[in-house]
């Protein structure tokens, strides 16, 4: 093994384990205490954990076993397995991270404009119904890659998972309806969301700015900067510290879609590029962009889920 295969190694397995200890703390993290207790964003968080570990343990480490190894060897069935799960775990995670992200403003709208009243996904069987269906997204194209793979070969060797459509037409339709459907959909959610809540919060700081010499006393004062009217001193501390975590879960939310259109925008045009000149290079970094968002995004929310968690009757 070659030194620029070593740091490839070296990079993968980092990546590994930290989508394993990031992904296995959100999980546990959003555990309910009992059935009674079960929320929206524990529902989702649990997905978004789930999906992930797909990646991780179907993806990254049988990459990174393959890379220490210096070639595939894990044969052809386990190549579509690879390719199967790499697609099922990525359309399911960007999802999940829509549907998180439109939870979280209306959740946000919900507590500075309406008093904190109960908002559309706040329905269990709602967001059971969105998951169900992101999962048959998913799964719809991650199928044909137990069809349509091959171990590519190298001075008699095998090498490498790759992808071989029958001819290059299939492939560019294939291309363009997964990044459309499983990639451009979502994200111009996650992009549209993540815009309200930007909005939101900067007409909230206004808000807070301009009510700011109208603050009564102390414990009044905190619910009134996030409602932009006094309430009771009996009654501000709880909807005080409850909009202050709702506020701080949708920060997180515009960190991770940071993130995750940065990652995004890069995988969708090596993904393209792909399509047009079919390289191992480009599916490798584009494995690796996809693999490194799974790995970062658990920790960004479990700067909010910790906070939630407070404030969470267990």
């Amino acid at each position: 093994m070659d030194a620029e295969e070593l740091i490839e190694s070296i990079i993968r397995a980092v990546m590994f384990l930290a989508g394993i200890l990031g992904n296995s703390w959100l999980l546990v993290r959003s555990l309910p205490a009992s059935r009674t207790a079960v929320r929206t964003n524990e529902v989702l968080f649990i997905n978004l954990a789930l999906s992930n570990f797909i990646t991780n343990f179907l993806v990254d480490l049988p990459d990174t076993v393959a890379d220490v190894a210096g070639r595939w060897f894990l044969g052809e069935t386990f190549c579509g397995v690879f390719r199967f799960s790499a697609d099922l775990s990525e359309t399911s995670s960007i999802y999940t991270t829509f549907f998180i992200s439109a939870f979280w403003y209306q959740k946000l709208v919900g507590s500075l404009k309406r008093g904190g009243a109960p908002v559309r996904l706040d329905s269990l069987g709602l967001v059971g119904g969105l998951l169900a269906s992101s999962w048959t997204v998913a799964l719809g194209f991650s199928i044909p890659h137990f069809f349509f793979v091959a171990v590519e070969k190298s001075n008699g060797s095998l090498e490498d998972c790759i992808d071989v459509f029958p001819d290059a037409v299939a492939q560019q339709t294939y291309e363009i309806l997964y990044l459309s459907l499983a990639n451009a959909v979502p994200a111009a959610g996650i992009a549209f969301a993540t815009a309200q809540i930007i909005i939101t919060l900067v007409q909230n700081h206004r808000r807070v700015r301009n009510h700011g010499s109208e603050k009564v006393g102390g414990s009044a004062g905190g619910a009134a900067g996030l409602s932009g009217s006094p309430a009771p001193p009996s009654a501000s501390r709880r909807p005080g510290q409850s909009s202050a975590h709702q506020l701080r879960a949708a920060k997180s939310v515009v960190a991770v879609a940071a993130v995750f259109l940065v990652c995004w925008l890069t995988h969708m045009l090596l993904r393209i590029t792909n399509s047009i000149h079919t390289s191992s290079l480009v599916v490798e970094v584009a494995s690796y962009i996809a693999a490194s968002y799974t790995c970062i995004i658990p920790y960004i929310f479990l700067h909010g889920v910790k906070k939630l968690s407070c404030s969470c009757a267990r």
